[in-house]
Protein backbone atom coordinates (compact mmCIF):
# COMPACT_ATOMS: atom_id res chain seq x y z
CA UNK A 1 0.00 0.00 0.00
CA UNK A 2 3.03 2.33 -0.31
CA UNK A 3 1.86 5.51 -1.79
CA UNK A 4 2.90 6.02 -5.51
CA UNK A 5 5.76 8.54 -5.24
CA UNK A 6 5.31 9.71 -9.03
CA UNK A 7 1.33 10.25 -8.65
CA UNK A 8 2.26 13.23 -6.30
CA UNK A 9 5.21 15.20 -7.49
CA UNK A 10 4.68 18.34 -8.48
CA UNK A 11 0.84 17.73 -7.57
CA UNK A 12 -1.04 20.76 -6.58
CA UNK A 13 -2.28 19.53 -2.78
CA UNK A 14 -4.41 21.70 -0.36
CA UNK A 15 -4.55 20.87 3.06
CA UNK A 16 -7.22 22.48 5.22
CA UNK A 17 -6.27 21.97 9.11
CA UNK A 18 -2.45 21.56 8.17
CA UNK A 19 -1.34 23.14 11.59
CA UNK A 20 -3.23 20.40 13.19
CA UNK A 21 -1.15 17.23 14.46
CA UNK A 22 -2.82 15.18 11.73
CA UNK A 23 -2.46 17.73 9.35
CA UNK A 24 1.27 18.17 10.32
CA UNK A 25 2.11 15.14 9.04
CA UNK A 26 0.23 15.05 6.33
CA UNK A 27 1.88 18.22 4.99
CA UNK A 28 5.56 16.53 5.58
CA UNK A 29 4.92 13.78 3.57
CA UNK A 30 3.06 15.11 0.94
CA UNK A 31 6.18 17.67 0.63
CA UNK A 32 8.42 14.59 0.55
CA UNK A 33 6.49 12.96 -1.97
CA UNK A 34 6.93 16.13 -4.36
CA UNK A 35 3.88 17.69 -4.10
CA UNK A 36 3.67 21.39 -4.03
CA UNK A 37 1.55 21.42 -0.81
CA UNK A 38 -1.09 24.81 0.54
CA UNK A 39 -2.04 24.92 3.99
CA UNK A 40 -5.04 27.06 5.34
CA UNK A 41 -5.79 26.29 9.10
CA UNK A 42 -5.77 28.41 12.09
CA UNK A 43 -2.51 29.00 14.33
CA UNK A 44 -2.08 25.81 15.81
CA UNK A 45 -3.99 24.82 18.83
CA UNK A 46 -1.27 23.48 21.11
CA UNK A 47 1.86 24.64 22.55
CA UNK A 48 4.37 23.18 21.15
CA UNK A 49 3.14 21.68 18.37
CA UNK A 50 4.34 19.78 15.58
CA UNK A 51 3.72 22.21 12.74
CA UNK A 52 6.06 24.70 14.63
CA UNK A 53 8.49 22.00 15.63
CA UNK A 54 9.05 20.56 12.39
CA UNK A 55 8.78 24.18 10.61
CA UNK A 56 6.21 23.30 8.26
CA UNK A 57 5.68 26.68 7.29
CA UNK A 58 9.28 26.77 5.67
CA UNK A 59 8.45 23.88 3.37
CA UNK A 60 4.52 24.89 2.42
CA UNK A 61 2.39 28.00 1.25
CA UNK A 62 1.25 28.40 4.62
CA UNK A 63 -2.34 30.64 4.91
CA UNK A 64 -4.05 31.59 7.98
CA UNK A 65 -7.72 31.37 7.88
CA UNK A 66 -11.16 30.30 9.53
CA UNK A 67 -12.66 27.61 7.56
CA UNK A 68 -16.11 29.28 8.95
CA UNK A 69 -15.44 32.22 7.01
CA UNK A 70 -16.51 31.40 3.02
CA UNK A 71 -15.21 34.22 1.51
CA UNK A 72 -11.95 33.01 3.00
CA UNK A 73 -11.98 29.74 1.67
CA UNK A 74 -13.40 30.45 -1.32
CA UNK A 75 -10.11 33.40 -1.95
CA UNK A 76 -7.20 30.56 -0.97
CA UNK A 77 -9.62 27.53 -3.28
CA UNK A 78 -9.00 29.44 -6.35
CA UNK A 79 -5.90 31.13 -5.69
CA UNK A 80 -3.97 27.82 -4.99
CA UNK A 81 -6.11 25.65 -7.47
CA UNK A 82 -5.16 22.15 -6.25
CA UNK A 83 -5.93 19.32 -7.99
CA UNK A 84 -6.61 17.57 -4.34
CA UNK A 85 -7.77 18.70 -1.45
CA UNK A 86 -7.05 16.75 2.05
CA UNK A 87 -10.26 18.10 4.33
CA UNK A 88 -8.82 17.73 7.61
CA UNK A 89 -9.89 21.46 9.36
CA UNK A 90 -11.90 20.46 12.40
CA UNK A 91 -12.77 20.92 16.36
CA UNK A 92 -11.33 17.61 17.00
CA UNK A 93 -12.20 16.73 20.82
CA UNK A 94 -14.95 15.51 22.29
CA UNK A 95 -14.58 16.97 26.03
CA UNK A 96 -14.15 20.55 24.11
CA UNK A 97 -17.36 19.81 22.10
CA UNK A 98 -19.52 19.99 25.11
CA UNK A 99 -18.21 23.31 25.99
CA UNK A 100 -18.43 25.24 22.66
CA UNK A 101 -21.19 23.16 21.16
CA UNK A 102 -21.95 26.34 18.29
CA UNK A 103 -18.06 26.37 17.56
CA UNK A 104 -17.86 22.52 16.71
CA UNK A 105 -21.00 22.53 14.59
CA UNK A 106 -20.21 25.94 13.01
CA UNK A 107 -16.38 24.35 12.05
CA UNK A 108 -17.24 20.50 11.48
CA UNK A 109 -20.53 21.23 9.46
CA UNK A 110 -20.38 24.47 7.56
CA UNK A 111 -17.07 24.35 7.18
CA UNK A 112 -17.49 21.30 5.50
CA UNK A 113 -19.68 23.22 3.32
CA UNK A 114 -17.57 26.20 2.68
CA UNK A 115 -14.81 24.04 1.96
CA UNK A 116 -16.82 21.92 -0.82
CA UNK A 117 -18.91 25.16 -1.75
CA UNK A 118 -15.59 26.37 -2.98
CA UNK A 119 -14.32 23.62 -4.43
CA UNK A 120 -17.39 22.61 -6.57
CA UNK A 121 -16.49 26.36 -8.18
CA UNK A 122 -12.91 25.66 -8.97
CA UNK A 123 -12.68 23.76 -12.09
CA UNK A 124 -8.80 22.54 -11.46
CA UNK A 125 -10.24 19.99 -8.13
CA UNK A 126 -10.08 17.04 -9.35
CA UNK A 127 -9.99 14.94 -5.94
CA UNK A 128 -11.30 15.37 -2.27
CA UNK A 129 -10.91 13.98 0.75
CA UNK A 130 -12.87 14.82 3.35
CA UNK A 131 -11.91 13.28 6.87
CA UNK A 132 -14.12 12.73 9.23
CA UNK A 133 -14.37 10.54 12.08
CA UNK A 134 -15.03 6.63 13.78
CA UNK A 135 -17.13 8.72 16.18
CA UNK A 136 -19.65 9.63 13.46
CA UNK A 137 -21.34 6.19 13.95
CA UNK A 138 -24.72 6.35 16.02
CA UNK A 139 -22.57 4.12 18.29
CA UNK A 140 -24.58 1.27 20.37
CA UNK A 141 -22.06 0.22 22.61
CA UNK A 142 -22.09 -3.38 20.91
CA UNK A 143 -19.08 -6.07 20.07
CA UNK A 144 -19.81 -6.04 16.20
CA UNK A 145 -17.39 -3.17 14.37
CA UNK A 146 -19.05 -0.41 12.23
CA UNK A 147 -19.28 -0.79 8.63
CA UNK A 148 -19.44 2.25 6.06
CA UNK A 149 -23.37 1.78 5.80
CA UNK A 150 -24.31 2.02 9.46
CA UNK A 151 -26.24 5.04 10.04
CA UNK A 152 -24.78 7.91 11.54
CA UNK A 153 -25.61 8.90 14.88
CA UNK A 154 -23.56 10.65 17.62
CA UNK A 155 -24.18 11.47 21.55
CA UNK A 156 -22.11 14.74 21.99
CA UNK A 157 -21.86 17.68 20.14
CA UNK A 158 -18.41 16.46 18.10
CA UNK A 159 -19.44 12.66 17.36
CA UNK A 160 -22.98 14.38 15.34
CA UNK A 161 -21.41 16.81 14.11
CA UNK A 162 -18.82 14.71 11.98
CA UNK A 163 -22.29 12.59 11.42
CA UNK A 164 -23.45 15.70 10.00
CA UNK A 165 -20.53 16.45 7.62
CA UNK A 166 -20.89 12.98 6.30
CA UNK A 167 -24.41 13.67 5.21
CA UNK A 168 -22.97 16.97 3.84
CA UNK A 169 -20.65 15.27 1.77
CA UNK A 170 -23.04 12.56 0.85
CA UNK A 171 -25.51 15.27 0.08
CA UNK A 172 -22.91 17.34 -2.29
CA UNK A 173 -21.53 14.13 -3.94
CA UNK A 174 -25.07 13.47 -5.49
CA UNK A 175 -26.44 16.74 -6.11
CA UNK A 176 -22.96 18.37 -7.68
CA UNK A 177 -20.06 15.86 -7.78
CA UNK A 178 -21.61 13.35 -10.50
CA UNK A 179 -19.34 15.12 -12.74
CA UNK A 180 -16.20 16.85 -11.94
CA UNK A 181 -14.13 16.21 -8.85
CA UNK A 182 -14.65 13.27 -7.39
CA UNK A 183 -15.64 13.12 -3.43
CA UNK A 184 -14.79 10.28 -0.84
CA UNK A 185 -15.24 10.58 3.17
CA UNK A 186 -12.56 8.49 5.30
CA UNK A 187 -13.20 7.44 8.88
CA UNK A 188 -10.21 6.76 11.18
CA UNK A 189 -9.90 5.34 14.60
CA UNK A 190 -7.77 7.27 17.47
CA UNK A 191 -4.69 8.15 15.65
CA UNK A 192 -2.00 8.49 18.31
CA UNK A 193 2.29 9.42 16.77
CA UNK A 194 5.05 11.70 17.90
CA UNK A 195 4.15 15.22 17.97
CA UNK A 196 0.66 15.45 19.54
CA UNK A 197 0.31 17.71 22.29
CA UNK A 198 -3.54 17.89 22.40
CA UNK A 199 -5.69 18.54 25.33
CA UNK A 200 -7.83 15.84 26.64
CA UNK A 201 -5.76 12.90 24.90
CA UNK A 202 -4.76 10.06 26.15
CA UNK A 203 -1.18 9.69 24.70
CA UNK A 204 -0.55 13.62 24.82
CA UNK A 205 -1.73 13.33 28.48
CA UNK A 206 0.29 10.15 29.22
CA UNK A 207 3.56 12.10 27.32
CA UNK A 208 3.11 15.29 29.71
CA UNK A 209 2.96 13.70 32.64
CA UNK A 210 6.01 11.05 31.77
CA UNK A 211 8.05 14.18 30.95
CA UNK A 212 7.27 15.33 34.20
CA UNK A 213 7.52 12.50 35.98
CA UNK A 214 3.80 13.01 37.55
CA UNK A 215 1.18 10.12 37.69
CA UNK A 216 -1.03 9.85 34.83
CA UNK A 217 -4.68 10.60 35.51
CA UNK A 218 -7.26 8.25 33.42
CA UNK A 219 -10.36 8.78 33.28
CA UNK A 220 -11.99 5.46 31.52
CA UNK A 221 -9.38 2.57 31.99
CA UNK A 222 -11.89 -0.12 30.49
CA UNK A 223 -13.30 2.29 27.22
CA UNK A 224 -11.64 0.44 24.10
CA UNK A 225 -10.77 2.34 20.87
CA UNK A 226 -9.65 1.61 17.81
CA UNK A 227 -5.78 3.13 18.10
CA UNK A 228 -3.91 3.69 15.16
CA UNK A 229 -0.62 5.35 14.40
CA UNK A 230 -1.15 8.41 12.48
CA UNK A 231 0.78 7.08 9.38
CA UNK A 232 -2.19 4.50 8.69
CA UNK A 233 -4.77 6.43 8.59
CA UNK A 234 -2.77 8.70 6.14
CA UNK A 235 -1.90 5.99 4.11
CA UNK A 236 -5.36 5.20 3.05
CA UNK A 237 -6.11 8.76 2.65
CA UNK A 238 -3.43 9.13 -0.05
CA UNK A 239 -4.54 5.66 -1.80
CA UNK A 240 -7.87 7.07 -1.77
CA UNK A 241 -6.62 10.33 -3.57
CA UNK A 242 -5.04 8.14 -6.12
CA UNK A 243 -7.61 5.97 -7.10
CA UNK A 244 -9.77 9.45 -7.52
CA UNK A 245 -6.92 11.21 -9.02
CA UNK A 246 -6.58 8.34 -11.97
CA UNK A 247 -10.84 8.83 -12.52
CA UNK A 248 -11.87 5.66 -10.56
CA UNK A 249 -15.03 7.47 -9.39
CA UNK A 250 -16.39 3.96 -7.76
CA UNK A 251 -13.97 4.87 -4.86
CA UNK A 252 -15.88 8.24 -4.32
CA UNK A 253 -17.99 6.79 -1.20
CA UNK A 254 -17.02 6.11 2.17
CA UNK A 255 -14.08 4.43 4.01
CA UNK A 256 -13.11 3.22 7.46
CA UNK A 257 -9.45 2.80 8.71
CA UNK A 258 -8.82 1.34 11.31
CA UNK A 259 -6.25 -1.29 13.00
CA UNK A 260 -6.96 -5.14 12.96
CA UNK A 261 -9.83 -6.82 14.63
CA UNK A 262 -7.35 -8.14 17.21
CA UNK A 263 -5.13 -5.36 18.10
CA UNK A 264 -8.06 -3.27 19.66
CA UNK A 265 -7.21 -2.74 23.33
CA UNK A 266 -8.43 -0.67 26.42
CA UNK A 267 -6.81 2.83 28.31
CA UNK A 268 -5.44 0.30 30.96
CA UNK A 269 -3.55 -1.56 28.39
CA UNK A 270 -2.11 1.60 26.63
CA UNK A 271 -0.96 3.33 29.69
CA UNK A 272 1.01 0.47 30.95
CA UNK A 273 2.31 -0.47 27.67
CA UNK A 274 3.32 3.40 26.99
CA UNK A 275 4.85 2.70 30.71
CA UNK A 276 6.90 -0.10 30.18
CA UNK A 277 8.23 1.78 26.70
CA UNK A 278 9.10 4.95 28.63
CA UNK A 279 10.64 3.23 31.42
CA UNK A 280 10.74 3.86 34.98
CA UNK A 281 7.27 6.40 34.56
CA UNK A 282 4.87 6.11 37.83
CA UNK A 283 1.84 4.34 38.28
CA UNK A 284 -1.56 5.96 36.88
CA UNK A 285 -4.05 7.24 38.89
CA UNK A 286 -8.04 7.81 38.66
CA UNK A 287 -9.35 10.96 37.46
CA UNK A 288 -12.32 11.36 39.71
CA UNK A 289 -12.96 14.74 38.13
CA UNK A 290 -16.10 15.97 35.78
CA UNK A 291 -17.57 13.19 33.72
CA UNK A 292 -19.27 14.14 29.94
CA UNK A 293 -20.48 10.89 28.26
CA UNK A 294 -17.71 9.30 26.17
CA UNK A 295 -18.25 5.72 24.06
CA UNK A 296 -16.76 3.01 26.08
CA UNK A 297 -16.66 0.75 23.13
CA UNK A 298 -15.91 1.68 19.33
CA UNK A 299 -14.72 -0.69 16.48
CA UNK A 300 -14.08 -0.24 12.67
CA UNK A 301 -14.88 -2.74 10.13
CA UNK A 302 -12.23 -1.85 7.47
CA UNK A 303 -12.74 -5.00 5.33
CA UNK A 304 -13.71 -2.44 2.64
CA UNK A 305 -10.97 -0.90 2.09
CA UNK A 306 -8.24 -4.42 3.00
CA UNK A 307 -10.51 -5.82 -0.39
CA UNK A 308 -11.31 -2.99 -2.56
CA UNK A 309 -8.38 -0.85 -2.14
CA UNK A 310 -6.11 -3.32 -0.50
CA UNK A 311 -5.29 -1.31 2.51
CA UNK A 312 -3.92 -3.06 5.58
CA UNK A 313 -2.29 -1.98 8.82
CA UNK A 314 1.37 -2.39 9.07
CA UNK A 315 2.26 -1.90 12.07
CA UNK A 316 0.56 -3.23 14.88
CA UNK A 317 -0.14 -1.61 18.34
CA UNK A 318 3.06 -2.30 20.36
CA UNK A 319 4.68 -0.83 17.96
CA UNK A 320 3.02 2.39 17.60
CA UNK A 321 3.50 2.61 20.77
CA UNK A 322 7.22 2.16 20.99
CA UNK A 323 7.29 4.77 17.79
CA UNK A 324 5.96 7.43 19.75
CA UNK A 325 8.02 7.28 22.71
CA UNK A 326 10.89 6.55 20.26
CA UNK A 327 9.84 10.01 18.48
CA UNK A 328 9.11 11.49 22.16
CA UNK A 329 12.61 10.69 23.67
CA UNK A 330 14.41 11.78 20.41
CA UNK A 331 12.83 14.86 20.25
CA UNK A 332 13.39 15.23 23.90
CA UNK A 333 17.43 14.87 23.84
CA UNK A 334 17.48 17.98 20.64
CA UNK A 335 16.98 15.97 17.64
CA UNK A 336 15.27 17.70 14.83
CA UNK A 337 11.57 17.41 14.78
CA UNK A 338 11.21 17.69 11.34
CA UNK A 339 14.62 14.71 10.61
CA UNK A 340 12.89 12.72 13.41
CA UNK A 341 9.24 12.75 11.72
CA UNK A 342 10.81 12.37 8.23
CA UNK A 343 12.54 9.53 9.16
CA UNK A 344 9.46 7.45 10.57
CA UNK A 345 7.55 8.35 7.48
CA UNK A 346 10.39 6.90 5.39
CA UNK A 347 10.79 3.57 7.78
CA UNK A 348 6.34 3.56 7.54
CA UNK A 349 6.47 4.11 3.52
CA UNK A 350 9.08 1.17 3.23
CA UNK A 351 7.42 -1.24 6.58
CA UNK A 352 4.21 -1.32 4.02
CA UNK A 353 5.45 -2.19 1.04
CA UNK A 354 6.85 -5.20 2.78
CA UNK A 355 3.62 -5.87 4.92
CA UNK A 356 6.13 -5.56 8.50
CA UNK A 357 4.12 -5.63 11.89
CA UNK A 358 7.53 -4.48 13.49
CA UNK A 359 9.91 -2.11 11.96
CA UNK A 360 12.86 0.16 13.82
CA UNK A 361 11.35 3.56 14.59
Amino acid sequence: MEALVNDWRGRRVLVTGHTGFKGSWLSLWLHALGAEVTGFALPPLSEPSLFAAARIDELIAHHEGDVRDLTTVRAVVEASRPEVIFHLAAQPLVRLSYREPVETYATNVMGTVHLLEAARRTPDVAAIVCVTSDKCYENREWVWPYRENDPMGGHDPYSSSKGCAELVAAAYRSSFFAQGPALATVRAGNVIGGGDWATDRLIPDLIRAFEAGASPLIRSPDSVRPWQHVLEALGGYLKIAERLLIGEREFADAWNFGPSDDDTRPVSWIVERMRAAWGGAPHPQADHGPRVHEAGLLRLDCSKARTALGWQPTLNLETTLDWIVAWHKATGRGEDAREVTLAQIANYSAASSRGSLRVAA
